[in-house]
């Protein structure tokens, strides 16, 4: 069966170079194709594709279409995943994104399109619930960190390394008490030694969510 995507982006060229880019998996059927976010929204609403691809920012605003769509889509259709592309690495925008849970998520940028295989495996990552972000973003976000010698994450148990990988797909407490068969309470431990041994310091716990989940993936990549 197919992966039915829909396609934003304000740039006909834009359009037609992913577009091609994409007929080249015969996995990926691109089922609408729109200029702006309220035609983008209407698809979403009329075919219900299994992704949404679409360029952070277009008409009316041009500033985070793309990010307030994905977040929309979480209540109107929590099943489509959306990769959000950008052209430049703003890793605000990243984590305005994933703020809410990871899975079924990807920001990518636009460079990547030219690269047809890593733009299809995003978007069937995302089809497959996971999530996936651009490894220059996860760098600029850890490029003070990297100043230190560790990044902390070889410090954490093997429990907690598995709860933190499941963090990073967008899991809640509950659903990872249920998943490893622990209590809640048990979970939140985890995650409160996860985020001292990271160095999280005592942010809202949805910041330190964000932060901890890239920096699993930036540990993951590759």
């Amino acid at each position: 069966m197919s992966l039915r995507v829909a396609l934003g982006d304000d740039s006909y060229l834009a359009r037609e170079g992913i577009r091609r880019a994409l007929e080249a998996d015969e996995r990926i059927e691109i089922v609408a194709t729109c200029a702006d976010l309220e035609e983008l929204r209407a698809a979403v609403h009329e075919i219900g594709p299994d992704v949404v691809l679409t360029d952070i920012r277009m008409p009316p605003t041009h500033t985070d279409e793309g990010i307030r769509l994905a977040e929309e889509l979480r209540e109107t259709h929590p099943t489509v995943g959306v990769v959000v592309l950008s052209q430049y690495a703003e890793p605000l925008y990243a984590t305005k994104l994933l703020e809410n849970g990871s899975d079924r998520r990807a920001y990518l940028l636009k460079e990547r399109v030219t690269d047809h295989a890593e733009l299809s495996r995003a978007l069937h990552e995302v089809a497959d619930g996971r999530s996936v972000v651009d490894p220059r973003i996860v760098e600029t976000l850890l490029q003070a960190r990297r100043r230190r010698e560790e990044s902390g994450l070889e410090t954490l148990t093997g429990r907690e390394q598995e709860i933190l990988a499941l963090i990073a797909e967008g899991w809640s407490n509950e659903a990872i008490a249920a998943r490893l068969v622990i209590t809640k309470r048990a979970v939140e431990r985890h995650i409160n030694s996860i985020f001292w041994k990271l160095e999280l310091g005592e942010s809202a716990d949805v910041s330190r969510r964000v932060k901890a989940a890239l920096l699993y993936l930036a540990g993951t990549v590759g």
